[in-house]
């Protein structure tokens, strides 16, 4: 058995539903259970799923600073994982915690799901979550999983610390790597991160979000495991649009976006 997941290795060809490939082709996000999808720029639950199931094992705490409409915190539940999440959006955070306080019947598995609304670059927050996992007699989290906003291709909120609302790429990157930072601070060592993250095209040029992103983890000293390529097949911008889409493609210079990135990066 690996010593950062559940699974039997001599058992090792019924795991068919665990992804070994570096590319992903995911025809449409899975919206079963607590998963509908109506938060924009969520990502499918088949990412953090994934990961999950790779990287932890039943029990441990997985960490999310951008938290979100709960994608990740809903897939810990499922997958019998204490979760720790964090969100800048207030309303979002209250969304979540109404959606556990109204179901009951967890993972048994599951001892807790703690979520705070903060700013994520700010490191008090991530010392109330470890005060928080001190109190339960945890040390660190196994596995931090990171889906920032793309910059600013979608505005989640009107605060200025938002990392969507940042003025320059330059901004974005700095606010990026204090997440970073403050996450890795709470990281078990030798266990992994994973960074959901796509590119941007504007003013004619394609910017390379996830590269950039890359480097900033491999800055500090993280290990490189996986690029992994995943289509973006039912990305909602694109339904009913790959006509219109294909025109503009074959009216300029550029290739239409059809992916987006999960990297993983060990610490250490």
């Amino acid at each position: 058995m690996a010593k950062f997941n559940d699974i039997d290795l001599s058992r090792w060809k019924e795991y068919e539903d665990i992804e070994t490939d570096s590319l992903w082709i995911i025809e449409r996000r899975d919206n079963s259970g607590k998963h509908d999808g109506f938060y924009h720029g969520n990502f499918v639950p088949q990412i953090p799923r994934q990961m999950i199931k790779r990287y932890t094992k039943t029990g441990e705490v997985v960490l999310d600073p951008f938290m979100g409409s709960g994608t990740t915190a809903f897939e810990c539940e499922a997958l019998g994982r204490n979760f720790a999440g964090i969100d800048i959006n207030t309303d979002m955070v209250k969304y979540v915690k109404r959606s556990f306080e109204s179901d009951h019947n967890t993972f048994s598995g599951v001892n807790f799901h703690y979520m705070l609304s903060s700013d994520s670059t700010d490191f008090a927050a991530f010392s109330e979550i470890a005060g928080y996992l001190a109190s339960k007699g945890i040390n660190k989290v196994s596995h931090v999983i990171l889906h920032p906003p793309y910059y600013d291709i979608l505005k989640f909120t009107d605060d200025s610390r938002d990392l969507s609302n940042s003025d320059s790429i330059d901004i974005f990157l700095n606010r990026f790597a204090k997440v970073l930072d403050n996450s890795l601070s709470l990281l078990e060592n030798n266990r992994y991160v994973s960074i959901v993250i796509g590119d941007k095209y504007t003013k004619g040029q394609w910017i390379p979000l996830g590269f950039y992103c890359m480097q900033e983890a491999m800055n500090k000293g993280l290990t490189l495991k996986s690029i992994i390529v995943k289509n973006m097949a039912g990305n909602r911008a694109k339904q009913n649009k790959n006509t219109i889409w294909r025109y503009r493609a074959l009216n300029s210079d550029y290739f239409i976006f059809k992916h987006e990135y999960i990297l993983v990066l060990k610490k250490n």
